[in-house]
């Protein structure tokens, strides 16, 4: 079976595989990358990495709604616009041609190795939280809720448009086995805006694009940090179909989440906080999540991005269980 028929058939809840699949959802933090280089890792690419490991290789096609030459913030967070720049100064950096036609070259580069079910593809999306958050900063996008109402739809109507000339350009090569809409809206209370912001600023635009990919028959996520329990609601509402990095540090119950939303797709969380603990931690933490691997419909992956605490040994130790437990929960 090929690493892209196990993922496909995993999403539609069909058990019938010789195993789960077994991914790496998020790359491994620089710091990770340079721990293990010092204790044995050979210096590879992502792709070799991800076979050394022995993991199915799972590729991301950015679609970047922005250019390189996009003008910087000043600090981590700050805006893009604002005072000194206009939404319409920088408009000529946004949605061009230029960046569509550089997805439909990703596309064109993965189509045989895709083709063939050697690699699964998935899409990354630049969400209606996300991205105006990207342009006017973190605080000054909270503001502009209440202030510049019209700029927030101005940019995500934009951003929509684009989004459907991505997905027919990618498509027009190849169909992704997911999209994942880039959104980071929640913390680990909750989510970071109420549901009538959600209801006015961000479903229309969902809507909006989110028939667009599904009539490709293509599965749509949302990647949100944080705690989204209660989001889920409104990203069904929406047409999203399932969520990840699910971290159990903000309180992402998985089990509790399957029970109510038994086909509510899953992917990633597993604590990530257990991995330097040793196997007796890190087997406790498979087992816990093994109900909901049997159940179908989700994929175990770190809940993002194995830490710099882990050693290579103890990465290695997660691996042997993630083969393991991958195998266990269909048999």
């Amino acid at each position: 079976m090929t690493p892209r028929e196990r993922f496909i058939k995993i999403l539609d809840f069909n058990m019938n595989l010789d195993r789960i699949p077994r991914v790496e959802f998020s790359p491994w933090w620089d710091k990770t990358l340079n721990r293990w280089k010092k204790e044995g890792l050979p210096n590879m690419n992502q792709l070799q990495s991800l076979k050394y490991f022995g993991f199915d290789p799972i590729l991301l096609i950015y679609a970047n709604a922005a250019e390189v030459g996009l003008p910087h913030a000043e600090y981590n967070g700050g805006p893009i616009i604002g005072f000194v720049r206009t939404y319409d100064d920088i408009r000529k950096y946004l949605y061009t041609d230029a960046l569509i036609d550089a997805v439909a070259l990703q596309a064109h580069e993965h189509k045989e190795r895709h083709d063939n079910g050697d690699i699964i593809l998935r899409i990354r999306l630049d969400g209606f939280f996300w991205f105006p958050r990207v342009l006017l900063g973190i605080e000054p996008h909270f503001y502009a809720f209440y202030d510049e109402p019209e700029l927030i739809h101005r940019i995500n109507n934009d951003l929509a448009d684009f989004h459907i000339k991505i997905v027919d350009a990618v498509c027009s090569v190849l169909k992704p086995d997911m999209a994942g809409f880039a959104e980071d809206m929640s913390y680990n209370h909750g989510p970071m805006l109420s549901k009538d912001l959600y209801n006015k600023f961000l479903l229309p635009y969902y809507r909006k694009v989110i028939p667009h990919i599904k009539k490709q028959g293509i599965k749509v996520f949302v990647d949100s940090d944080g705690n989204i329990a209660e989001m889920i609601p409104w990203l069904l509402e929406a047409g999203i179909e399932g969520a990840y990095p699910l971290e159990r540090q903000a309180g992402m119950d998985l089990n509790k989440i399957r029970a109510m939303y038994p086909r509510f797709l899953l992917i990633s969380g597993y604590d990530k906080m257990v991995m330097s603990l040793g196997e007796k931690s890190m087997r406790a933490e498979f087992e816990r999540l093994l109900p909901v691997m049997k159940s179908g419909g989700y994929i175990p992956s770190v809940d993002h991005q194995t830490p710099p605490e882990v050693s290579l040994n103890n990465y290695r130790t997660y691996i042997k269980l993630l083969e393991e437990y991958t195998r266990k929960a269909v048999l």
